[in-house]
Formats: structure tokens, C-alpha cells, sequence
């Protein structure tokens, strides 16, 4: 008599939750999330009262940002901005978010940083894809980003997010998920909370420049 096959459970919604939570609490997810909204929230914090000190006591800030949008033209600026989005986030966004309040158009043109961020990303993915057929590459990138890949492997998407979101190298996150070929659609899904993170940072930083 042939046995019978035992159905296996289907898990509850409930238990896949708490599957995932136990895995996240497990390999270091949640505090190293905690860890960095600690960054987060200091830098942003400690920008605003930066930029509101150096405007009142050392210079103002709104001239040399009016010089800044005269001497350089809109184009050079996004152009400038998307190579450093692209190259592992050479310079901080926030120097053009701050540019941004100061054009004719600032809504638009925060838009247009906030998606070349993220294009800059996606195209980082490839980046990162590329580098695994270049062995010089492919040994320099696994070095130099060994915690990123170990942490991409382990989580995946929501460290995506996190990237897009938290002051860390979105363009990291993304190379370093073109190099464990994690699917290309999830980057694409989770990289749009990078517009979430330029909104945040406007916020902050449009309330000090006038």
C-alpha cells in the first residue's frame, strides 16, 4: 500500500511575520537599522543648526548660494550631481538640495536631483554587474565593499531601502546588489523610497536657506 503524501502547511501570514522577524533580530538587521537612524537623525539635526550658525554668524549663506546658481549653470550642477550619484556618492546631496531652494523653479529641480539619484542607482546596479567580468575590479570592489556584500546577501531588498532612505551611498547599495545579482526589479521597487529621503532633507534644509 502506497503511503499517503503529507500536505505540508501552508504558514499563516502570522507565522511568516515572525519567521522574518526572528531572521532580521538573528543576523543584526534591526540594530544596524537602529545604528543608523542614530546617524540619520544627528546629521540632519546637526546640518540645520550648522547652516543656521554659519548663515548668522560667520557668512550668509543665501548670497553664496545666489553666487553659486550664477556662477555655475543649472546644467553643469545636475551633470555634476548625477556622476557623483552614479560613483558611489561622491559628494553630498545635501550641498544640492540646499542649490535647489535657491533656483527660479526649487520644487522642480528638487525633483529632478531626486531622480537623478535614483537613476544614478539603478545605473550603479549595472555598475556593479559589469565589475564581476573585470577581475581587478571584482577584487577591489569585493574589499572594498566586503561588509556591503555580506549584508546585501543576508538582506536582501530592505537594505536597498534602507540605502535609499538613510544617509548611506545609495549607489553602494546598488552596486553592491549588481554584484550578488540580486533581481534587478526589487532595486528598481525599493530605490523609489530614495525620493522619500530627498523630501525629508528638503524639509529640513529649505526651512533654514530663504
Amino acid at each position: 500500500m502506497r503511503k499517503l503524501k503529507r500536505k505540508k502547511r501552508i504558514k499563516t501570514k502570522k507565522e511568516k511575520a515572525t519567521l522574518i522577524h526572528n531572521y532580521y533580530a538573528r543576523t543584526g538587521f534591526y540594530q544596524f537599522v537602529g545604528n543608523n537612524l542614530k546617524k540619520a537623525i544627528l546629521p540632519i539635526i546637526g546640518i540645520v543648526v550648522a547652516i543656521f550658525l554659519f548663515n548668522k554668524y560667520v557668512y550668509n549663506i543665501n548670497d553664496g548660494l545666489h553666487h553659486f546658481t550664477e556662477t555655475f549653470s543649472r546644467l553643469g550642477v545636475l551633470i555634476t550631481f548625477f556622476i557623483s550619484e552614479t560613483l558611489l556618492g561622491l559628494i553630498p546631496p545635501e550641498i544640492f538640495i540646499a542649490w535647489s531652494k535657491k533656483t527660479d523653479d526649487p520644487i522642480l529641480n528638487l525633483a529632478i536631483l531626486a531622480t537623478l539619484s535614483y537613476s544614478g542607482g539603478l545605473i550603479s546596479y549595472f555598475i556593479g554587474k559589469t565589475a564581476l567580468k573585470i577581475q581587478s575590479v571584482k577584487k577591489y570592489l569585493e574589499v572594498k565593499m566586503a561588509k556591503n556584500l555580506e549584508n546585501t546577501r543576508k538582506w536582501g531588498g530592505i537594505l536597498i531601502l534602507v540605502g535609499a532612505l538613510l544617509p548611506l551611498p545609495f549607489s553602494i547599495a546598488c552596486v553592491a546588489a549588481g554584484m550578488i545579482k540580486y533581481p534587478f526589479k526589487n532595486v528598481v521597487l525599493f530605490g523609489l523610497f530614495r525620493f522619500g529621503r530627498f523630501a525629508i532633507y528638503a524639509w529640513a534644509i529649505f526651512s533654514v536657506v530663504s
